[in-house]
């Protein structure tokens, strides 16, 4: 991912601490990671070693789901513009 892609997540990457208060791991990898599953479909233990442990970049994407984080992403992409109106009409379509 370009660091302006970066730029626009890592607001709301930030604002979803663990509950636990560890220090995070590179979270920017760890999206790099749920992004290459879904752009191959691949199953997750096929994570390749570079994004890190494929249970534990499973167990982030499940702890950002539960608590809202890809709403909250949506909802930014929407207002900004930045998502091609035909690509929203496709999601709609779909959801």
């Amino acid at each position: 991912m370009t660091n302006e892609e970066w730029a626009f997540f890592e607001r709301f990457i930030h604002s979803a601490r663990a509950p636990n208060g560890r220090k995070p791991t590179n979270h920017r990898l760890v999206l790099d990671g749920i992004f290459w599953i879904a752009r191959t479909g691949a199953p997750w233990r096929d994570l390749p070693e570079e994004f890190g442990k494929w249970s534990s970049v499973y167990r982030q994407i499940r702890r950002w789901t539960l608590a809202g984080l890809w709403e909250e992403i949506m909802e930014a992409l929407n207002e900004s513009g930045a998502v091609p109106e035909a690509l929203l009409r496709k999601a709609d379509a779909l959801g």
